[in-house]
């Protein structure tokens, strides 16, 4: 049996307010035609299939679209809910889904009840552990309200279950942040009292455990392992190698475990140095079309920067000042400027704060024209 461990689809997700719903359409694109290629009989998404509780129109149209593509492809698709799903929307229709090979769980309800699959001589019994708020489902199972109590309980689930089973291998899904994984930024916190982690060696009974929740792809072991998501949704996420696993299950049970790298990516980069260096050709050319944070450090703020950089970078998404060489004397608090008497000086403060540097005679003649006129014009109306 080949099986597909994906996770952290964030569909519907925008990266500082640029909609990725282009890309993410192409990555989808790339899923299936993988699925073809690689003949996978099983897709797996451990959690965050959407970015939000609610998604879009046309976010649901496309996981609608990409699920019928796979079915029709031959594979099944197992799916959990995450912290960013909402488990009540994401499981509407999972008893008609099931019958298409789709199998969604969401509920609590669902744990320690397998999606038993046979494909090429193997049965695979898949468990699924959507997200589970601690405190709601401690009160209802009698656990500790932390991340670790639930899980430990619905870990005891599965194994009870698994032992009256007959298959070659257990793999288990679940939603949670494994001790030993690195975190990113773009990760939603779902810390409790301050706990957050919980040890890898709950899911050591499984065969495999294919995590979600961590956006970075990485083994925490060697059956226990984070896909991450499909994109990079943060700075901190720019040296990531987006992925999937590709998980070969044999008779008997024996596992196999191949690393597959997304075609279709994000490409972001931090850059930081003056504008004129900015604007070489060599930068432009090179991360022109990327997704850049940019620092600028000239001793004097640039004026128009952003406007500059934007006509160059197709994707300027953050943008700071760290003036390099300014005088300490140039470092102060705009609040002190609101204690000036006119407000020229009021401007005049407020510009040496925002560009580091005073007004020239010219540009404080112009700034006293044009408050005189508005002066004017607001004492005739």
């Amino acid at each position: 049996m080949r099986i597909l461990h994906t996770s952290d689809w964030h569909l519907g997700r925008s990266f500082h307010g640029t909609s990725l719903h282009t890309v993410t359409e192409q990555l989808m694109d790339e899923l299936v035609e993988l699925v073809q290629e690689q003949a996978l009989d099983v897709v797996l998404i451990s959690g965050d299939v959407y970015d939000q509780a609610q998604p879009r129109t046309e976010t649901v149209e496309l996981f609608d679209r990409t699920l019928t593509r796979l079915t029709q492809a031959g594979t099944r698709v197992l799916a959990i809910s995450g912290n960013h799903d909402s488990a009540i929307r994401l499981g509407f229709g999972s008893s008609l889904l099931s019958a298409a090979g789709v199998h969604l769980v969401t509920s609590q309800t669902q744990v320690g009840t397998p999606t038993l699959i046979e494909a090429g001589g193997v049965s695979v019994a898949f468990y699924g552990v959507p997200y589970l708020e601690p405190r709601p489902i401690a009160a209802r199972w009698g656990t500790e309200p932390t991340h670790a109590g639930v899980l430990a309980e619905a870990m005891r689930r599965i194994e009870q279950d698994r032992a009256t089973r007959h298959v070659d291998a257990s793999i288990v899904l679940a939603h949670c942040f494994a001790g030993g994984a690195e975190p990113s930024e773009s990760e939603r916190d779902i810390s409790v009292g301050g706990v957050e982690q919980v040890p890898a060696r709950l899911f050591s009974s499984a065969t495999y455990t294919a995590l979600g929740h961590l956006h970075g792809k990485q083994k925490v072991t060697d059956t226990v392992r984070y896909s991450g998501s499909l994109l990079a949704y943060s700075f901190s996420e720019q040296n990531h190698r987006k992925g999937a696993w590709i998980l070969d299950i044999e008779p008997g049970g024996h596992l196999s475990v191949t690393d597959y790298q997304w075609k279709t990516k994000l490409v972001l980069k931090t850059l930081r140095g003056t504008l004129e260096e900015m604007l070489s050709p060599q930068n432009i050319v090179e991360y022109g079309q990327a997704f850049v944070s940019i620092t600028l450090t000239d001793p004097e703020r640039p004026a128009q920067a952003l406007e500059e950089l934007k006509a160059h970078y197709e994707h300027v998404q953050e943008l700071y000042f760290d003036p390099q060489g300014a005088q300490a004397g140039q470092k102060h608090s705009y609040r002190a400027a609101q204690s000036k008497h006119s407000p020229q000086e009021i401007c005049g403060s407020f510009y040496e704060h925002v560009r580091g540097r005073q007004l020239t005679d010219d540009e404080s003649a112009y700034l006293a024209e044009v408050m005189e006129t508005a002066r004017i014009q607001g004492g005739a109306e």
